[in-house]
């Protein structure tokens, strides 16, 4: 049976399980392609779910419970536009490049998931549910609602996705020999959304920027695209 715990002892585990897990991420000194392994997004949720486990906590009971967090999520990812706007002479000079790399990198990151989870044998539920993966994650979790989609697997891809862009992106960029910062910051935010743009912005400011510019686009063109698309070809 499911057990009960009170929602201020849930919004207490959250703060628990994160405030050790970033403790670790900040002092951590292992090689840099390892340190976002141990980004709070990764660790923290680790922690959380295995408690849950262990008291039989529902993933709903609880995300119930944390939902003043996930406003503050929704208002901190509007807050990206500060930087945004301290970038915003060099955006304009470059419209043009950046919306083509938009279309393509946003449509690859739907059809690449959908196409190797298809491959994999996935259920169409579980495939609706990969369709936002590199969207940010309050983005993400109201989009899978309204194609009816399971959240708590929408943000655990979620999740993973902007830890597996955020890892691997930088060296990419090096073997690429990709040195411009607004490149490699817009490439994060689109394929790594939150995740990649707070590594962006260790990067510098203007990486940071562009990311935020790569996240927030991104999430626009899914949140008004991709319910159609579903309903098209998936339902």
């Amino acid at each position: 049976m499911m057990a009960w715990i009170s929602p201020a002892s849930l919004l207490a585990v959250t703060f628990a399980a994160f405030t050790p897990a970033f403790y670790l991420y900040k002092i951590s000194k292992v090689p840099p392609a390892i340190h976002p392994l141990l980004h709070p997004l990764v660790t923290a949720p680790l922690l959380v779910s295995g408690l849950l486990l262990l008291v039989d906590v529902d993933y709903s009971q609880y995300r119930q419970a944390n939902s003043p967090l996930f406003f503050l999520l929704g208002t901190a990812t509007v807050a990206l536009a500060i930087p945004l706007h301290q970038q915003f002479h060099h955006i304009r000079k470059l419209v043009k490049p950046l919306l083509i790399t938009l279309l393509f990198g946003a449509s690859f990151a739907v059809i690449s998931a959908l196409s190797v989870a298809w491959l994999l044998g996935a259920s169409i539920d579980t495939l609706i549910s990969l369709t936002p993966k590199s969207v940010t994650t309050p983005i993400a979790l109201g989009i899978t609602e309204k194609i009816g989609g399971e959240p708590g697997l929408t943000a655990g891809v979620v999740v993973f996705t902007g830890v597996v862009g955020a890892a691997f992106g930088p060296i990419l960029f090096r073997w690429l020999n990709i040195t411009d910062d607004r490149i490699k910051g817009f490439v994060l935010g689109i394929s790594a959304h939150a995740v990649g743009t707070a590594r962006a912005f260790e990067i510098s400011s203007r990486c940071g920027a562009f990311a935020s510019l790569g996240l927030g686009l991104t999430g626009i063109l899914t949140a008004a695209l991709l319910p159609w698309v579903v309903t098209a070809f998936l339902r």
